[in-house]
């Protein structure tokens, strides 16, 4: 039987643990397991480390090779009998938490015209974000919208919430975002079922989208003091006629081109006090330079085609596809046309980096902002 070492995380710095293994050592060690303790300078170097050290890797799911084995769910299982059929998205490096990167949770989501899944709410604040179809809606809390490609949709912390397609729709394949994983770690999750199984339609269909959608307007008279956007959908076209406007007028950032946050509109604060989400264009031929911020990312490509070189590898992307960016790690992205725009929507954690006073970020300093490609 193997010898247990308890010094494989000693460092030979000063201010740092750095305690060899003795057989008194040993025997005390031992001692203190069996009352459900240990010796904090046989861990402090792993659990403090010198920055921060994602388990999750880069990756990158491509819809093409997706997308048949989504479609094949429709007639393996109902929605009925599997709550939501969904395929999620696993990081090779945190299959134990279920999480596409860091503490974020995503998945690929079908329904079929004339479906639609039970109502429902949990503590994990959500949203989706439309890859294909037509006639798709979402239901919060009797607030119904319609949806279509590229459009953007809010289920926050607990409201109620039921997905569907219109009878005269078409299949429909959307991406979930959730933060499941924090919530778990939190030991703070609840789910509930919707008593009815379905909830009341109980405001005019697209409302909130009527109310607060207004460039630059604020509806008189209206108070909102809930912690998430009133504004519930966030549609593709006047998103992307506002990232064009912007470019017009811009160089933008050099780390990610043009790039524009969906803000809650009463408060100009993130959609969601956990989950972030921004749109980014990529002018025909840019390529940004590389730095790393503490917060996970899942991106998936609106529009056009390119790559992103993370950590050393690089991942080219076309629509639809879906990659992640693990904390700290440098990032950069590049549009493959010299002819057209690309763009790239994403959502995070970045609120709760900056709610708990975390937020840090750092340019790549060297080979003029570019990381060389290691595979």
């Amino acid at each position: 039987m193997p010898q247990i070492t308890y010094d494989a995380y000693r460092e030979d710095v000063v201010g740092r643990a750095n305690v060899s293994d003795t057989p008194e050592l040993i025997d005390y060690y031992r001692r203190l397991s069996t009352l459900g303790t240990g010796a904090l300078w046989t861990v402090a170097n792993k659990i403090e480390p010198w920055q921060p050290s994602s388990s999750s890797v880069p990756m990158i799911w491509r819809f093409q090779d997706l997308r048949g084995d989504v479609l094949r769910a429709l007639d393996l299982v109902t929605p009925e009998q599997a709550g939501r059929r969904v395929v999620y998205l696993e990081n090779k490096g945190r299959s134990d938490v279920v999480a596409a990167v860091g503490w974020l949770y995503s998945g690929l989501q079908v329904m079929k015209p004339g479906e639609c899944a039970s109502s429902h709410r949990h503590s994990a604040s959500a949203l989706r974000f439309i890859m294909e179809g037509a006639g798709a809606f979402t239901n919060v809390d009797g607030h119904k919208m319609t949806l279509g490609a590229n459009d953007f949709v809010l289920t926050p912390n607990g409201t109620w919430h039921e997905h569907g397609v219109a009878e005269d729709g078409t299949i429909c394949i959307w991406q979930d975002g959730l933060d499941i994983p924090l919530m778990n770690a939190l030991d703070a999750n609840f789910y509930e079922v919707h008593p009815d199984l379905r909830q009341a339609i109980s405001h005019p269909v697209n409302d909130s989208l009527a109310l607060w959608a207004g460039s630059g307007l604020r509806p008189a008279g209206q108070a909102w003091a809930k912690r998430y956007s009133p504004l519930l959908k966030y549609e593709w076209a006047p998103t992307y006629e506002a990232l064009s406007r912007y470019a017009g007028v811009s160089d933008g950032s050099p780390f990610d081109g043009i790039i524009m946050d969906y803000v809650n509109p009463a408060t100009g604060g993130p959609v969601m006090p956990t989950i972030g989400a921004t749109m980014q264009m990529l002018r025909p031929g840019e390529r940004t330079k590389a730095h790393r911020q503490t917060g996970s990312f899942v991106y998936q490509c609106a529009k056009g085609r390119g790559w992103s070189v993370i950590n050393g590898q690089r991942f080219d992307w076309q629509e639809r596809d879906i990659f992640v960016v693990p904390s700290w790690m440098y990032h950069e992205h590049a549009n493959a046309s010299v002819t057209e725009d690309a763009c790239l929507f994403s959502f995070h954690d970045l609120p709760v980096m900056h709610a708990l006073g975390l937020y840090r970020e750092e340019a790549l300093g060297e080979n003029g902002g570019h990381q060389p490609v290691l595979s």
